[in-house]
């Protein structure tokens, strides 16, 4: 995750509390025993509340949208272009529904709106910067009913959004638990060590000067600290991100007053790419916690639904079970 993709949680408690009322659509009630099933469902977002239908059958995803829709189940029939470095890290199954919806445009400022008419789809659901979507947005809502949440929306609360919107709930419930369950089962068995051990997480992005890398507070590493209680820097509220920062390789020695370091690797085990030359410097293998076994690779491969996250959560776990006890 790259910094101009950060989500903060300043709208999770609005979006957590949005209101998804179904509603009747024909029929009288007072002359039936039940009341008609609905055909619509009211759902509220950042763009208001949209009236959609109760099972869309034609979905398109804009923006961030597309990977958490499909990682619950859902099988859109067009979408905005995906990084390919995203796709290569999701199940072959979820490629291939990828793969198989229309592609409408390389991001969500560049929909073929033509295209997307053509497809007559039943519902449009985007998640892309406000400024993007404020230009697209008397076309979509034009073409079929759109629900748009902005980039700032916590992730839980955007799963939970797209879950009702695109009548995906079963996936959700699902996954929720499985994550809930992961959550407990790491806060149990590491608890003490969770509570003894400061952490620092480190990264560097693809876009990083020469020489430089992060201190990184936000992506995967924010459900290490919010949800299990892990002990890692993060800016004070109101202030940038430290991940915002790069700090010249000079640095690196300074993280050997934490206990433990975290750094990204790939579904092999390997430091990520842009990472790499981070811990081939002299001063990343001097560090304390390299040299004791303390320094763990940890994969990210999103943090924008509960599939990744649960991958995530699997790594973490196999590398707090790896660290060598404490002399």
């Amino acid at each position: 995750m790259t910094p101009s993709r950060r989500r903060g949680a300043a709208l999770a408690a609005t979006l957590l509390s949005a209101a998804i009322v179904l509603t009747a659509c024909g029929g009288d009630s007072a002359d039936t025993e039940e009341a008609a099933p609905a055909e619509t469902r009211s759902v509220t977002a950042d763009n208001g509340t949209v009236t959609v239908p109760a099972a869309p059958q034609r979905v398109v995803t804009i923006g961030n949208t597309t990977l958490p829709l499909i990682d619950m189940g859902g099988k859109p029939v067009g979408v905005t272009e995906v990084g390919a470095s995203e796709i290569d890290l999701i199940p072959a199954d979820q490629k291939a529904t990828y793969e198989a919806a229309t592609s409408l445009g390389s991001s969500g400022d560049q929909v073929d709106m033509e295209k997307l008419a053509g497809l007559k789809p039943d519902l449009i659901l985007a998640q892309l910067p406000d400024s993007e979507f404020e230009q697209i947005e008397k076309q979509l809502t034009s073409i079929a009913p759109t629900v748009f949440w902005g980039l700032d929306v916590e992730w839980k609360a955007l799963a939970g959004g797209l879950s009702e919107a695109g009548n995906v709930t079963a996936g959700l419930t699902d996954q929720r638990a499985k994550f809930e369950a992961k959550i407990a089962k790491i806060k149990e068995t590491y608890g003490k060590l969770i509570g003894d051990t400061s952490f620092v997480n480190v990264d560097r992005w693809e876009s990083s000067d020469p020489g430089t890398f992060s201190v990184a507070d936000f992506g995967c590493v924010e459900i290490a600290q919010d949800d299990i209680g892990m002990d890692f820097p993060k800016a004070a509220a109101g202030a940038d991100p430290l991940g915002w920062t790069s700090l010249p390789f000079e640095q690196i020695a300074g993280l050997s007053k934490y206990d433990v370091i975290t750094y990204p690797v790939d579904a092999a085990g390997k430091p990520k790419k842009s990472f790499a030359p981070v811990v081939e410097t002299n001063t990343w293998k001097a560090l304390p916690a390299v040299t004791s076994g303390r320094a763990l690779g940890v994969f990210c491969p999103g943090n924008n639904s509960y599939g990744p996250v649960l991958q995530y959560l699997d790594s973490l776990d196999a590398a707090l079970a790896s660290l060598p006890a404490k002399e």
